[in-house]
């Protein structure tokens, strides 16, 4: 399960600096402060914990119980939703400026694609972390940098790990039969 909107605006680690999915500062956050506020106990009793694999090269898998996106699952429901799905905006929460992570980007730039439409008001779409490690044209691979998205719904690779105004767009699992 996929969150419909952007609920956050964070960094993905509060430093410039070589980092893998395992051990950024937004996979903290995700699986302790935002997990214990949003889900009650009952309603953790459903969140199955997640095998994450493709966080990256030299990126060990891990175990979450709220994880983000990797850039294959990305592609792979692309293919059965259309990349639709990859335009979103933000919660009015994650639109307010807080210290440190800034404040969410939305789109101004008047790109009919960079909009979303919703009963009727228009909306425009924002950026948003996945868990994959970013990589440069000239340099390959590179670790201090993640993958989001960005304008048209594009698949971006090198943004900066402590990077303001992206937003967080938490994913999970459930367990039905519980």
């Amino acid at each position: 399960m996929l969150s419909e909107y952007i609920l956050d605006c964070k960094q993905y680690h509060g430093e410039f600096t070589d980092i893998t999915w395992c051990d950024c500062d937004l996979r903290k956050w995700l699986n302790n402060e935002f997990y214990n506020v949003a889900f009650n106990a009952d309603e953790k009793g459903f969140v199955k914990t997640t095998r994450c694999t493709d966080n990256g090269e030299d990126s060990p898998d891990t175990e979450d119980k709220v994880f983000l996106l990797s850039v294959t699952e990305v592609h792979e429901r692309s293919h059965t939703l259309d990349t639709d799905f990859r335009r979103t905006r933000g919660t009015e929460f994650a639109k307010i400026k807080k210290a440190g992570d800034g404040h969410l980007y939305v789109m101004d730039k008047h790109v009919d694609t960079d909009y979303i439409n919703e009963g009727g008001k228009k909306y425009g779409c924002s950026w948003w972390w996945l868990r994959s490690q970013g990589r440069l044209k000239d340099t390959g691979h590179d670790p201090s940098r993640a993958v989001f998205i960005g304008t048209r719904a594009s698949i971006r690779h090198y943004a900066r790990v402590n990077r303001t105004g992206y937003g967080v767009r938490p994913a999970l699992k459930l367990d039905l039969q519980h």
